[in-house]
Protein backbone atom coordinates (compact mmCIF):
# COMPACT_ATOMS: atom_id res chain seq x y z
CA UNK A 1 0.00 0.00 0.00
CA UNK A 2 1.21 3.49 -0.88
CA UNK A 3 -0.29 6.60 0.74
CA UNK A 4 0.11 9.85 -1.18
CA UNK A 5 -1.45 13.27 -1.74
CA UNK A 6 -2.82 14.30 -5.10
CA UNK A 7 -2.79 17.95 -6.25
CA UNK A 8 -5.42 19.02 -8.79
CA UNK A 9 -5.38 22.30 -10.73
CA UNK A 10 -7.73 23.15 -13.61
CA UNK A 11 -10.03 25.72 -15.19
CA UNK A 12 -13.73 24.82 -15.02
CA UNK A 13 -16.82 26.48 -16.47
CA UNK A 14 -19.51 27.49 -14.00
CA UNK A 15 -22.52 29.74 -14.67
CA UNK A 16 -21.02 30.80 -18.00
CA UNK A 17 -17.67 31.87 -16.56
CA UNK A 18 -14.30 30.25 -15.98
CA UNK A 19 -13.22 29.31 -12.49
CA UNK A 20 -9.76 28.23 -11.39
CA UNK A 21 -9.97 25.09 -9.27
CA UNK A 22 -7.18 23.92 -7.00
CA UNK A 23 -7.36 21.24 -4.32
CA UNK A 24 -5.37 18.49 -2.66
CA UNK A 25 -6.73 15.10 -1.61
CA UNK A 26 -5.37 12.13 0.31
CA UNK A 27 -5.07 8.96 -1.76
CA UNK A 28 -3.96 5.34 -1.52
CA UNK A 29 -2.81 2.84 -4.12
CA UNK A 30 -2.21 -0.91 -3.92
CA UNK A 31 -0.15 -3.46 -5.84
CA UNK A 32 0.53 -2.43 -9.48
CA UNK A 33 -0.59 1.18 -9.04
CA UNK A 34 1.50 1.59 -5.87
CA UNK A 35 4.60 0.35 -7.72
CA UNK A 36 3.95 2.73 -10.65
CA UNK A 37 3.61 5.71 -8.34
CA UNK A 38 6.61 4.76 -6.21
CA UNK A 39 8.78 4.87 -9.37
CA UNK A 40 7.32 8.18 -10.63
CA UNK A 41 9.08 11.48 -10.13
CA UNK A 42 7.45 14.08 -7.92
CA UNK A 43 5.22 16.43 -9.90
CA UNK A 44 4.46 13.95 -12.70
CA UNK A 45 1.20 14.61 -14.54
CA UNK A 46 -1.08 11.60 -14.23
CA UNK A 47 -4.68 10.56 -14.75
CA UNK A 48 -6.21 8.51 -11.95
CA UNK A 49 -9.44 6.53 -11.92
CA UNK A 50 -10.75 5.13 -8.68
CA UNK A 51 -13.30 5.70 -5.97
CA UNK A 52 -13.79 7.88 -2.92
CA UNK A 53 -14.20 6.37 0.51
CA UNK A 54 -14.20 7.52 4.12
CA UNK A 55 -10.73 7.43 5.69
CA UNK A 56 -12.00 5.08 8.41
CA UNK A 57 -15.20 3.95 10.07
CA UNK A 58 -15.03 6.90 12.45
CA UNK A 59 -13.76 9.57 10.04
CA UNK A 60 -15.71 11.47 7.41
CA UNK A 61 -12.53 12.63 5.66
CA UNK A 62 -12.32 11.40 2.06
CA UNK A 63 -9.56 9.27 0.57
CA UNK A 64 -9.22 8.50 -3.14
CA UNK A 65 -8.49 4.82 -3.81
CA UNK A 66 -6.50 4.77 -7.07
CA UNK A 67 -7.46 1.74 -9.15
CA UNK A 68 -6.06 2.85 -12.56
CA UNK A 69 -3.12 5.16 -13.23
CA UNK A 70 -2.03 6.63 -16.57
CA UNK A 71 0.99 8.85 -17.05
CA UNK A 72 0.59 11.72 -19.52
CA UNK A 73 2.84 11.76 -22.61
CA UNK A 74 6.43 12.61 -21.81
CA UNK A 75 6.15 11.73 -18.10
Amino acid sequence: MLKFRLQHDSLQTESGGERKVSCEIAAVAFEREAKLLAAAKLGSRIKINGFLSAKSRTSKSLVLHATEIEFEQGE
